[in-house]
């Protein structure tokens, strides 16, 4: 793990690690099969061994799998039940996302040593920009190398690289070099790597459009460059024609961008069988409320619109939202009104997922809040506040939400047995 490829996957040595990198300061870091390579940090005795991650449950779907159970064909977002009957034999594992933040926070921590210009799509992927750190690192082919033995050395994790001018090429790259693997497509190559792949390697591509484009016989990137633009706007709309032809022809003049700004935070739970039970529902929202104020505070967003999304037994989704006076970060504001967006929607039908979701969000840190009539100066935000402390400490299942039902004071109690010292969530 960690060792660059003199020659990528797909054997072409023009975009090898060895491959001519000058002017190509876009890096696009892509780690491999993330959650299951979390987990078999873990635990040892998986590795080599098929893992698959999501939910586990009837109606649960991949998140992750390693590299030994996509060879039975596992791929993320298939049924856990479609998985489990192409790899019997595969170790499923339900998703740990404290440990996959706390990765994600480590390897992160390693591109910003590398450079400031670090531009994150997500927990497991990142761009950055290179350019200022090639007197003091090397080229960037040479800061590639730096990033994998690093990530590989201190993390025990592996990534794969792309090395280009902009962040269209070097994202293809990294896809192509998987798994633990670099490649660098030289400026004066783009065309050469980009004109014989799929038409579905283009951004915005996906199925009906790929389906589309090749009953007009565009079936590379190359047809599609080469193709009147004409045939690309009557076929696919005026704005995706030409952000189609840019890309064919590899011209994406996009920045690496420090500042990425959350539109919304939400989550989800998808029942193990369809629900009737109001109470039951009515306790999900109320857990997807705590979770979404959680995951608000922690980021220092608050927001003012608050959605719910319904799917019915028969696979309908219905959404609603209402939209509030002043931002909020607080559990107990969103769970009154996501509570009370589903009462109004009365489904009168059995349910397979319940959701709720903030948008509108906006730094909540130093921001006005508006108080209810005669509410106190410090309440419930406060109490939310203390208790993700709690958890922080000691874990979320110390704090008890179902007292918002109630309308009780929310109830925080600590573990009656010490944390030993070995407990990674012990303070430090």
């Amino acid at each position: 793990m960690g060792r660059s490829q003199a020659v990528p996957r797909g054997g072409d040595p023009r975009f090898g690690a060895g491959a001519d990198d000058t002017g190509c300061a876009i890096l696009h870091v892509d780690m491999d099969a993330f959650y299951a390579s979390v987990e078999v940090r873990k635990r040892p005795d998986l590795a080599g061994r098929p893992v698959v991650v999501g939910g586990i449950g009837p109606r649960g779907v991949v998140s992750s799998a390693s590299y030994e159970a996509r060879a039975y064909g596992v791929r993320s977002a298939m049924p856990t039940a479609r998985a489990r009957s192409l790899c019997p034999g595969a170790v499923f594992l339900p998703v740990d996302f404290a440990a996959y933040g706390e990765a994600s926070r480590a390897v992160m921590a390693i591109f910003n040593d590398v450079t400031p210009l670090v531009e994150p799509l997500s927990v497991d992927e990142a761009f950055l920009d290179v350019a200022g750190a090639a007197r003091l690192l090397g080229s960037p082919a040479t800061i590639a190398a730096l990033i994998r033995r690093r990530v590989a050395e201190e993390e025990g994790l592996s990534c794969s690289v792309g090395v280009a001018s902009t962040k269209f090429v070097a994202k293809l790259g990294s896809a192509r070099a998987k798994p633990d693997g670099v490649i660098v497509v030289p400026r004066d190559q783009v065309l050469d790597f980009l004109h014989p792949l799929p038409v579905d390697a283009l951004w915005g591509v996906g199925e009906k459009a790929a389906e589309t484009l090749r009953r007009l016989g565009l079936a590379t990137v190359g047809a599609v460059a080469e193709a009147p633009v004409g045939m690309l706007r009557s076929a696919l709309g005026e704005a995706a024609a030409a952000h189609l032809h840019e890309l064919a022809w590899g011209r994406d003049p996009r920045q690496v961008s420090v500042e990425h700004v959350e539109k919304s935070i939400g989550a989800e739970v998808t029942f193990d069988t369809d629900v009737a039970d109001v109470e039951v529902i009515k306790r999900a929202l109320l857990d997807l409320s705590t979770k979404v104020g959680a995951r608000l505070r922690r980021a220092d967003q608050a927001g003012r619109t608050v959605s719910i999304k319904v799917r019915l037994a028969d696979f309908r989704t219905v959404n609603r939202s209402r939209t509030l006076g002043t931002a909020t970060d607080v559990a107990r504001e969103i769970f009154a009104t996501a509570w009370a967006l589903y009462q109004a929607l009365r489904p009168g039908d059995r349910i397979r997922l319940v959701g709720v979701r903030v948008e509108g969000l906006a730094v909540a840190s130093g921001s006005a809040r508006q108080l209810e009539l005669g509410a106190p100066e410090r309440g419930w935000r406060e109490a939310e506040a203390a208790a993700d402390a709690a958890a922080a400490r000691f874990g979320r299942s110390v704090i008890q939400p179902a007292s918002l039902l109630a309308g009780e004071r929310m109830e925080i109690r600590p573990r009656p047995s010490v944390v030993p010292l070995s407990d990674p969530r012990s303070p430090s």
